[in-house]
């Protein structure tokens, strides 16, 4: 159980937009960098960014070190080594770097976001809602749907239902088309026993996410149909959802159901 709500908390995180890494006017530091140290500073940022996108995390954390030392107090390379050493799955790293980002910039809406997946990546549910209710009261964010459903799923893992509920159909009243928050949605309805209410969910983010989202969705719907003793159909949807992901974790997981059913 627990590795399922962690695969399915790494899915909240923000998408960190690392084309746009360079610093801006807006930027604050303690020591401003010489305009040669800046612009070497944006060139390791821009080679980091491109070396995570690629996959080469290791890379890209030795490219935005070097970034960040020639300029601290750039809050896009703050970020984007936070989000490489996430994915090495050093978190508590991860957080400081999210921390420093904040200090430099308390608006920088893009850090909160991920900060608050972070925390319900780690368990810590009330410090995730906590900042994403900041953005939801802030007018200028402009995507609460976002933030809301990091909230939703937060009160979803603190069993406080209905306020869970309250913030997915909020995220969906701003998106629609928002397939997290419909795959939360449908989550909270499977556990509350609304199997058929949980199923028409999934299957809308089917229709809305790429493999990762998809494969998910297709693996709740079989756990849906294993409830309800209906194998065929259980099956059918852990192959749909093994051949979606096979390396991703929703894949390996519809391997090792299909080995039990079969």
């Amino acid at each position: 159980m627990q590795s399922r709500r962690m695969a399915h908390a790494a899915t909240l995180l923000a998408v960190i937009v690392l084309a746009g890494g360079c610093a801006t006017s807006g930027d604050v530091a303690a020591d401003q960098p010489s305009a040669a140290d800046a612009s070497r500073a944006r060139a390791h940022q821009s080679v980091g960014a491109n070396h995570l996108r690629e996959g080469r995390v290791p890379l890209a954390i030795r490219e935005l070190r070097a970034s960040e030392a020639l300029n601290p107090g750039d809050r896009w390379t703050q970020l984007t080594l936070a989000e490489a050493y996430r994915m090495k799955g050093l978190n508590t790293d991860a957080e400081r770097h999210l921390v420093k980002a904040l200090e430099i910039d308390p608006k920088f809406q893009d850090a909160r976001l991920t900060l608050s997946g972070l925390y319900i990546q780690t368990g810590r549910y009330r410090e995730a809602i906590d900042e994403a209710q900041i953005l939801v009261d802030d007018p200028t964010f402009p995507q609460p749907w976002a933030a809301l459903t990091n909230k939703g799923w937060a009160l979803i893992r603190l069993e406080r239902r209905v306020e869970a509920r309250e913030a997915l159909v909020a995220a969906i009243e701003y998106s629609e088309r928002y397939w997290r928050a419909q795959l939360n949605l449908g989550i909270l309805d499977a556990e509350e026993g609304k199997r058929i209410g949980a199923i028409e969910r999934f299957e809308r983010v089917i229709e809305l996410a790429g493999p990762l989202g998809s494969a998910e969705a297709n693996y709740r719907i079989a756990e849906v149909y294993i409830s309800l003793g209906n194998r065929k159909l259980a099956l059918e949807h852990l192959v749909a959802a093994s051949s979606q992901r096979p390396s991703g974790p929703w894949g390996k997981r519809s391997e090792d159901t299909l080995k039990r059913l079969r």
